[in-house]
């Protein structure tokens, strides 16, 4: 088989999630406005977090710390706008470095969040012990640490890979399992090792989020007061939903045999750019008392402004 090596392939070409104009210009602007409006409710949960003294909590604190939307959906707003779908190689590699980071780090930090709904439902008198500030920065660390960990095992074997004549990678943006169908070596080893450094990652911290969410359905049903079971009811199954989206999504594209079909590009949508705006309309435009705490030194501001 004809193949040469990936040094000297300096691109990679991208494929369009449609080959209409039209419809693209559409899926550019309804991509655009949801990545701002995630972007929008990261920066209000860091205002909040700062500004307003009651809402320093761990479960603004961590977040304010989701950053996955940012390492592909820009480029696939790109993508959409030029003529040449293109990328190089190494700016491919350094996309899939920031996926596994960035995707690693938030699986872990959605775990730490259902604990956190955890502790403030099951043990509620002992949620400042459990979650000090100083337990939470570490947590922030150690799930990154675990991201950075994942990444260094997959990538360093990925930069080995030898890649045939036909480097037209069947995806909107650069990751792991897309670059295995272009490569004219042996991806077992590479498929094999990226199982076994994500099943054990994320297995650890789905089951971390099942757990916690058992706890807290039998306690939410011991709970006597209707309105108190409702509202609390309807922040974890919104938070749930969320990371059921984000887990499901993920594993069906990471798991199943790569095929360059459509629905790949479907669930790589669904992880990457639906999911990460979940969190910030649960957590902020949902909440009436954060929509008070952003408004608050808003209005301070524009006070200034106006003198």
């Amino acid at each position: 088989m004809a193949s040469r090596n990936h040094s000297t392939i300096t691109e990679f070409f991208l494929l369009r999630l449609s080959a209409d104009p039209k419809i693209q210009a559409l899926l550019f602007v309804l991509f655009l406005g949801i990545y701002l409006l995630t972007m929008l409710g990261n920066l209000m949960m860091l205002l909040v977090n700062r500004t307003a003294s009651h809402f320093h909590s761990p479960m603004y604190f961590f977040l304010s710390r989701l950053c996955f939307s940012s390492v592909t959906v820009p480029k696939m707003l790109e993508n959409l706008l030029s003529q040449k779908k293109a990328t190089s190689v190494r700016g491919c590699l350094a996309q899939i470095v920031f996926v596994f980071i960035t995707g690693g780090t938030e699986a872990c930090l959605l775990s730490v969040m259902a604990y956190d709904c955890y502790a403030a439902i099951c043990p509620p008198l002992l949620y400042g012990q459990v979650l000090s500030k100083q337990w939470c920065v570490q947590l922030l660390w150690g799930s990154w640490g675990l991201g950075f960990l994942d990444t260094v095992i997959n990538v360093i074997l990925a930069k080995k890979m030898d890649f045939c004549d036909t480097y037209i990678i069947p995806h909107y943006s650069c990751e792991l399992p897309s670059i295995f169908l272009l490569s004219c070596s042996d991806v077992s080893t590479n498929f094999l090792v990226m199982l076994c450094s994500i099943i054990p990652h994320g297995l650890t911290t789905f089951l971390l989020i099942f757990f916690s969410y058992v706890c807290i359905f039998f306690t939410i049903l011991s709970i006597t007061s209707t309105s108190g079971r409702s509202k609390t009811f309807s922040t974890c199954s919104s938070h749930l939903a969320a990371v059921i989206f984000f887990y499901g999504s993920g594993f069906l594209r990471y798991f199943m045999p790569s095929s360059g079909l459509a629905l790949e590009s479907i669930f790589s949508v669904q992880y990457g750019v639906i999911t990460p705006i979940l969190n910030p309309l649960i957590y902020s435009l949902k909440n009436k008392e954060v929509k008070a705490a952003v408004r608050r030194p808003l209005g301070k501001y524009l006070q200034c402004l106006q003198w």
